[in-house]
């Protein structure tokens, strides 16, 4: 999928941006730009697309974009119905490869960072202790001021350099540019699919949200994102599922039919296609690794 470039505002006076979002929803722009983004979520809930990857998001995600990955997240449907006491919420931190100056990424002290600017290329999900330092250090870097606020961002560094708590999210090919007119097309396939997922969507349905014959969408659909564009909902669908089995409040065969597929044993087979686990399997980790965190 082809992104749109996004210009990240940042203050003329700092080195790099530290924001504390509150907001209705993260909207729905699916963009990149050259800074890399650590992002944590405080609340909110939803599937985010990074690369060529489609996951959940939710409170106390904590992730490290590299430099022109594109990415979006995209709330669950009752975050963009306008309701009052219903918010998101995130700090995001933006900083260029070389805000500290380029000589400084030649020190000798400083050799882990490239190497973590390399691996951030597709994505890093922090886990663990790690992550628990990583937003006290987060929220300490929206308070601080001159050099402790370069001071802070040394030691986020210095953590996620460090770290072996991570897992990567996107291949290593998942990058296009695009022009506004390609980024906007495929914003549509991909709101008007996020929306409608539990129905049965048709390619020429989905052809014409494009505007787009049905072989020339497939074709522009799958040099845009390597996939097909079922093989594209059946994930969306397989995310949700996903999300709606570790809340863990409704029967594996209702998750079924909540999330679009047209019978169990169609679920099952996608289900373990797409996660390698069937969906027990998949709770069940979850469930342990929760438990595991709590102690």
């Amino acid at each position: 999928m082809k992104p749109l470039f996004h210009k990240v505002p940042t203050q003329i006076q700092s080195s790099f941006s530290v924001r504390h979002d509150v907001q209705p929803n993260f909207g729905s722009l699916w963009h990149y730009h050259p800074e890399l983004e650590l992002h944590h979520v405080i609340r909110g809930k939803g599937v985010r697309f990074i690369g060529d990857n489609i996951g959940n998001f939710s409170e106390g995600e904590v992730l490290l974009l590299g430099s022109s990955l594109p990415h979006m997240w995209q709330c669950n449907e009752e975050y963009y119905q306008n309701h009052p006491e219903r918010k998101v919420e995130a700090i995001v931190i933006h900083f260029l490869p070389d805000c500290l100056g380029r000589d400084f990424l030649n020190l000798p002290e400083t050799y882990l960072i490239p190497k973590l600017f390399e691996k951030a290329r597709r994505g890093m999900k922090i886990m663990g202790r790690s992550r628990a330092k990583l937003t006290e250090l987060m929220q300490k870097a929206t308070l601080a001021t001159d050099l402790d606020r370069l001071i802070t961002l040394l030691a986020i560094l210095k953590t996620l350099a460090e770290t072996e708590e991570y897992v990567p999210i996107a291949s290593a090919h998942a990058f296009y540019k695009s022009n506004e007119m390609d980024a906007v097309r495929l914003n549509k396939v991909c709101t008007y699919t996020l929306s409608n997922y539990k129905q049965e969507i048709s390619l020429v349905e989905i052809a014409s949200i494009a505007n787009l014959s049905v072989t020339s969408f497939c074709r522009y659909f799958k040099l845009m994102t390597k996939k097909t564009f079922y093989d594209f909902l059946i994930e969306i669908r397989v995310s949700h599922a996903c999300r709606l089995l570790v809340e863990d409040l409704l029967p594996t065969e209702v998750i079924c039919f909540e999330c679009g597929f047209n019978n169990v044993s169609n679920f099952y087979r996608h289900f373990k296609k797409v996660t390698d686990m069937t969906p027990l399997e998949y709770k069940k980790k979850y469930l342990y690794s929760k438990i595991a965190v709590s102690y």
